[in-house]
């Protein structure tokens, strides 16, 4: 087999201008690197499957698995890349396998189209990566609930509209975030089962006049199960780089948000928290500063990642049912999403390692009217209608009178108060959505 002709697609006095191979290869080489594992995975589970239909003699079995295992070797040693004359991964796997053993490398696409490779290589890397954002995530989760623990009795200011409200804590802080993850890890754990489902065996779209078995290779491949009508396997892709984008779009959004509170709590103005000199930066010109670089670019990474879906839905919105180059796209939209939610969530832990928490906030005398609930609460309490200690407190409030001590009187004991965390059924809801990954 030629490398110089090495297209899975290619046909004798055939070729193709340089220009027109260009564009349309574009940057899928760089991006197919990363399937290559599971390329080869597609394959031994594909040539397994031959044997089994009288494709494949158990000779040639032995021998083209052999190989395979050595290229796989070859990949996890990072010693694998794609030549510069040939088009994919797929080609380049199929090239040396043929250049090393001979004829019988040319038998594996027997009953298998570009389009079902590409499709069940893609789902392999989902399913990895998808499994390896949960992971990162259930770290994120664990360090904020132990961080809501520690600083449970640590009171902070809470706001709405950027305006002065009503007492909150660090505990109730960390534990909201927390629990947000667990929200977040539901869609995700709904993204990893729609790409738990194997499309081999789909052809181009079409099926295939081979008796191919796939429920082996779904078998083989770990899939929880496959997709069944082969029209829908390839319409499936897309589809599923969407709904996995979405799911890291809920974690962006979480990330994002507590990087926009860190921005605002370190700032002088509001002086909750600080870090270690050495995870902030500083100015060129100013000598006081102290930036929160690593959140600014955690919120703006994380930004960029929400907007992952709406990119994947105008690349594939048109597209009536069968393959379409566009697909291709997909790729350089979505691997680097995956990427950059994995290191913000890595940072995200990292600065929270780190963090440092004010004490005696609220003794500030700016917060001293952040108790006019706790006070109109507590006149409630003595059998006053809510609108009438209403009108008392906001009286008192408009003539200067208002006093309230926080220290004494500040009693919230229901679930999911200052008091009454409920950290211990955030953890069992996390343990229960965790158990859909299995």
């Amino acid at each position: 087999m030629n490398a110089n002709n090495n297209k899975l697609w290619s046909k004798e006095n055939t070729s193709t201008s340089q220009l027109i191979e260009s564009f349309t290869v574009g940057r899928d080489k760089e991006f197919d690197v990363l399937l290559a594992e599971y390329d080869v995975l597609g394959s031994l589970a594909h040539t397994e499957m031959l044997e089994g239909a009288g494709l494949l003699t158990t000779e040639e079995r032995i021998l083209i698995h052999k190989e395979l295992n050595n290229i796989l070797d070859e990949i996890r040693g990072s010693r694998f890349t794609i030549d510069k004359d040939i088009e994919d991964v797929h080609s380049q796997v199929e090239w040396l396998l043929t250049n090393r053993i001979g004829e019988a490398g040319k038998k594996i696409h027997s009953g298998r189209s570009r389009n079902d490779q590409v499709a069940v290589d893609i789902k392999l890397y989902l399913k990895a990566e998808v499994l390896a954002v949960k992971e990162e995530v259930r770290l994120l989760f664990d360090l904020l609930i132990s961080l809501s623990e520690l600083y449970k009795d640590k009171l902070l200011p809470g706001y709405t509209h950027l305006q002065i409200a009503m007492p909150s804590s660090f505990g109730l802080w960390f534990g909201a975030y927390a629990e947000s993850l667990v929200d977040d890890l539901e869609l995700l754990a709904a993204a990893y089962h729609i790409t738990n489902k194997n499309p081999l065996g789909s052809g181009a779209g079409y099926g295939s006049s081979f008796p191919l078995n796939r429920e082996q290779t779904t078998r083989a491949l770990h899939f929880a199960t496959l997709n069944h009508n082969s029209v829908y396997a390839q319409m499936s892709r897309g589809k599923t780089e969407k709904i996995v984008a979405t799911g890291l779009a809920t974690v962006g959004a979480t990330l994002s948000k507590l990087a926009m509170d860190c921005c605002l709590y370190i700032n002088q103005n509001f002086g909750f928290i600080s870090f270690p000199s050495e995870l902030t930066t500083g100015s060129s010109i100013m000598p006081h500063k102290k930036n929160p670089d690593v959140f600014e670019l955690i919120r703006a990474k994380c930004n960029r990642i929400q907007a992952t879906p709406n990119e994947l839905t105008l690349l594939i919105n048109n597209l009536p049912s069968g393959y379409h180059r566009d697909l291709q796209l997909t790729k350089e939209i979505l691997f680097p999403a995956i990427s950059e939610i994995k290191a913000c969530l890595q940072m995200t832990r990292l600065m929270l390692s780190n963090i440092q928490v004010k004490d005696a906030i609220l003794e500030d005398g700016k917060y001293k009217y952040l108790f006019s609930v706790e006070a109109v609460n507590e006149l409630v309490n003595k059998g006053i209608p809510f609108r009438e200690a209403y009108k008392q407190v906001g009286n008192q409030i408009d003539k200067g009178e208002f006093n309230f001590d926080y220290k004494q009187q500040l009693h919230h004991t229901h679930e999911g108060s200052i008091g009454n965390l409920s950290n211990d059924k955030i953890v069992k809801e996390m343990e229960k959505v965790l158990q859909k990954f299995a």
